[in-house]
């Protein structure tokens, strides 16, 4: 199906990325540390959680970036943060009163890699020492292949790590420079090959279109590139543009950014590079070799959608450290002060660093529902949904009525109570789901685009 000016206008509107719902624009000051220690505190005690640590520092600033991290140029305020970190860790293991089981491990930034080996090696033993992290547990972390160097590899290796996750984007030299990460392709394949010989052996790779002067074909190049070194998994996101949260993205000149319908063509040249390469599309923007565990969890329904994005983790709980960091209980959402200030002071006094969170109603664990099932499976079967959050089944009539020019326009179909996405609507996933949002357009947050 070929999207015209007209289509791309009607439908390529801002919209969340759905990683949580409500999401993080309506997370508010209501819920604070003293939920967060309830929630902590009745934790069921055979319950396996999984943990995110955030480590929001990075060696430069990429102008395209839209995650909550700083330039270090000395090495001291990393040497501190771990120390806080540390701290957190042991805080809030003693609010549990055990050590939890863990089965996943997910270290995100800014750049974790940033870490002096022996402060991650520290790090990950005091996690061990307060957390009972299972012997297959997953241990992921987000590498700049920059920056990673045979000692950092060799200590990921020791702490246990199986999975890396690398930042590509572009490996085209003019888009590279207006972006301001400078990233030859030898460096990618070089880290690949330390991560793989110390015996990591899952690899991940993120790229994105919609970067200044990029076009179809640096898509493409970029594709086959690292599709030469046979990553487990890629994510193929589109460049949000929001310089009024990131002011360093003033940095890229918006007249060099490619339009709403270069966009798509971008994006579908990449989905298309990607298939001929083996690889199966998950979701909105993830792709995974056909014998990948994400792969198989989309065959079997046990997707998920959670703030890394597409996962295969079925854990109901995810505990935050580390500034910024966001938890998710089956109560709800918390999130640690964003800046660091505030986050060290709280710590540093004993106190919990949550500022701000969203207690979730019944009707929100529905549509939460609904919006995974869309973004996950492409469908959703409403009356089944309802019945099972104790809803009627025709609780969402509006909405599907709200569906029909979606219908009209081959981007979804609907049969009975179940709502599909197209593979014409694909790319417009976001949208189809913003139809089940009940907050959106509240007056709270600003989004990227859906395209």
């Amino acid at each position: 199906m070929d999207v015209s000016p007209s289509l791309l206008e009607r439908y390529d509107r801002p919209v969340p990325r759905y990683t949580s719902y409500p999401t993080a624009p309506h997370f508010h000051a209501g819920v604070d540390a003293a939920h967060y220690r309830r929630w902590l505190a009745a934790l069921p005690e055979s319950e396996t959680v999984s943990l995110y640590l955030h480590v929001p520092f990075c060696a430069e600033m990429c102008w395209y970036c839209g995650c909550h991290t700083k330039v270090a140029v000395r090495y001291a305020p990393i040497a501190d943060y771990a120390a806080t970190l540390k701290r957190e860790i042991a805080l809030v293991a003693g609010i549990i009163g055990r050590r939890a089981p863990v089965g996943r491990i997910h270290w995100g930034g800014g750049t974790p890699t940033q870490l002096a080996p022996d402060d991650f090696l520290d790090l990950m033993t005091v996690l061990r020492a307060h957390f009972d992290v299972r012997p297959h547990a997953e241990i992921a972390v987000e590498a700049d292949p920059r920056t990673l160097d045979d000692a950092r590899i060799r200590a990921l290796a020791e702490a246990g790590v199986n999975r890396a996750s690398l930042g590509v984007q572009d490996l085209n030299d003019r888009v590279q420079k207006a972006i301001n990460r400078i990233q030859p392709f030898p460096r990618v394949a070089a880290a690949v090959e330390g991560l793989r010989g110390a015996g990591i052996g899952a690899v991940n790779m993120d790229l994105m279109y919609g970067l200044p002067y990029q076009t179809e074909a640096d898509v493409r190049r970029t594709v086959d590139l690292v599709a030469s070194l046979h990553p487990d998994r890629l994510a193929v996101f589109g460049y949000a543009h929001v310089p009024w949260m990131k002011t360093h993205q003033k940095m890229i000149r918006e007249d060099a950014l490619p339009g709403g319908l270069v966009r798509l063509r971008q994006a579908r040249a990449a989905a298309e590079a990607l298939a001929a390469h083996g690889y199966r599309p998950i979701g909105l923007d993830h792709f995974a070799r056909p014998d990948d565990s994400l792969a198989r969890a989309f065959d079997d329904g046990r997707l998920k959608r959670n703030f890394q994005g597409y996962t295969d983790d079925g854990a109901a709980i995810l505990i935050g450290f580390g500034t910024s960091a966001i938890g998710q209980f089956p109560q709800g959402y918390v999130q640690n002060a964003v800046p660091f200030h505030a986050y060290d002071e709280a710590i540093a006094a004993g106190r919990l660093a949550v500022r701000r969170g969203v207690a979730l109603a019944p009707e929100d664990r529905l549509r939460r529902a609904i919006i995974e099932r869309l973004m996950c499976d492409m469908q959703a079967d409403l009356a089944q949904l309802a019945r099972a959050h104790g809803f009627p089944e025709d609780a969402f009539a509006a909405e599907t009525a709200a569906l029909a020019p979606m219908v009209a326009d081959g981007l979804a179909e609907i049969a009975g109570s179940v709502v599909r996405i197209t593979e014409a609507g694909r790319f417009f996933m976001r949208t189809v789901a913003a139809v089940f949002d009940g907050y959106l357009g509240t007056g709270r947050g600003r989004h990227s685009r859906a395209v």
